[in-house]
């Protein structure tokens, strides 16, 4: 039988912070959550909050999931846990039928493998259905009308996992590709130059998804409201929000989290730079330049992904944003959890769910974490 292990401090419970709560698990799984008489401090100074779930993230570390290499995605996987990231979706873009179907197959490999540090959850397929006027730091090239066929082969490549696929409502096929799967996959609105109607039919169709709100999307105007203002009018389609201080305004950051605490996630749209120092590095078939705390197309200065962390990115909504702490973890954790398709045994500190555990400091950082009751080597 396995051992019980417990940790005790102020922890976030039930959509709340409570002292002096001892969580306790074994096999992976949390055992018990209850509250106790002040004792052994094990949160030192911190506090306790679920494992952070991440729906869109490229890399971290020198890596990449687009590497379609079994390392480079364990050391991606190691990487991101250490920053209190345990469950994420392996995020591509926009490449030949050919390299994704491989990163597929890695992220499939590794997945079998069950390895240690974040777990993969799923695949979120960033493109290669979407707008080039919007494509961002995509490579043009490879971006192409919607083909049913073609994104079944790639789906062929990861069969057992969960799915996010990024496109554009108004380019051709979008249409047939989201009734044909939308019971299995969960298609995302993003990197599109469509008008507030033709977002508003993508949701008609089976969207229900946002990708990096604000970013490569028309924006909203008071007689125009765009694709951003579709994804503030719906009723239940979720959101992404980068949250770096970069890419959205702190102000706006504020302004989409109040008005839409259960359907904002928080996200770090990271790449291979994350965690490591300024320089060259590389984005599929782009360069990138690192510096000044952003990383940016070589040729063109246009923003391509983060250097983002979920600890940071918790710590500026906020320290940047002004938010209280109670409204930002579920945005860390339940929400993107429930995007995800985990949310039965993720995003909560509860009996039966997942040991993914996080102790923040003071300064945010995760200063110790688990991931399925295995802690995680800093």
């Amino acid at each position: 039988m396995s051992e019980v292990r417990r940790i005790q401090g102020r922890a976030f419970v039930d959509g709340a912070f409570k002292d002096d709560i001892v969580v306790s698990f074994a096999g992976g799984r949390i055992t018990d959550v209850a509250h106790h008489a002040r004792g052994s401090a094990d949160a030192a100074g911190g506090v306790i909050v679920p494992g952070f779930v991440d729906v869109h993230v490229h890399g971290g570390d020198g890596a990449d999931f687009m590497d379609a290499d079994d390392a480079a995605t364990a050391r991606v996987l190691s990487f991101h846990a250490r920053h209190g990231t345990t469950a994420l979706l392996a995020t591509t873009l926009s490449g030949s039928t050919s390299d994704l179907k491989k990163a597929v197959e890695s992220i499939a490999r590794v997945v079998a493998s069950s390895p240690r540090g974040a777990e993969i959850c799923g695949v979120h397929l960033e493109g290669p259905y979407i707008n080039r006027k919007h494509a961002g730091a995509q490579d043009v090239h490879s971006i192409r009308p919607a083909d049913a066929s073609e994104l079944g082969a790639i789906l062929a490549a990861g069969p057992r996992l969960r799915w996010i696929v990024t496109l554009a409502p108004e380019i051709e096929g979008a249409r047939e590709l989201i009734q044909h799967y939308k019971d299995r996959v969960l298609f995302s609105i993003g990197h599109t130059s469509a008008d507030y109607a033709e977002a508003v039919a993508g949701l008609g169709w089976g969207a229900s998804h946002f990708t990096h709100l604000f970013n490569a999307m028309t924006g909203m105007h008071h007689r125009e409201p765009g694709v951003v203002g579709a994804a503030l009018g719906s009723v239940d389609a979720t959101v992404e929000l980068i949250a770096d201080g970069v890419h959205v305004h702190p102000a706006v950051l504020r302004i989409t989290a109040t008005m839409l605490p259960r359907r904002t996630a928080l996200v770090t749209d990271a790449v291979r730079a994350c965690g490591m120092p300024d320089g060259k590095y590389k984005l599929y078939g782009y360069e990138i330049i690192v510096a000044d705390g952003t990383a940016r197309l070589s040729d063109s200065g246009t923003l391509a992904g983060s250097l983002l962390t979920m600890s940071q990115a918790v710590q500026n909504m906020v320290e940047l944003a002004g938010l209280p702490i109670e409204l930002v973890i579920p945005l860390a954790t339940e929400v993107p959890a429930r995007i995800a398709g985990v949310a039965d045994r993720k995003g909560r500190l509860e009996i039966g769910y997942d040991a993914d555990i996080v102790v923040l400091s003071e300064k945010f950082e995760a200063a110790r974490v688990f991931a399925r009751g295995q802690e995680v080597s800093r």
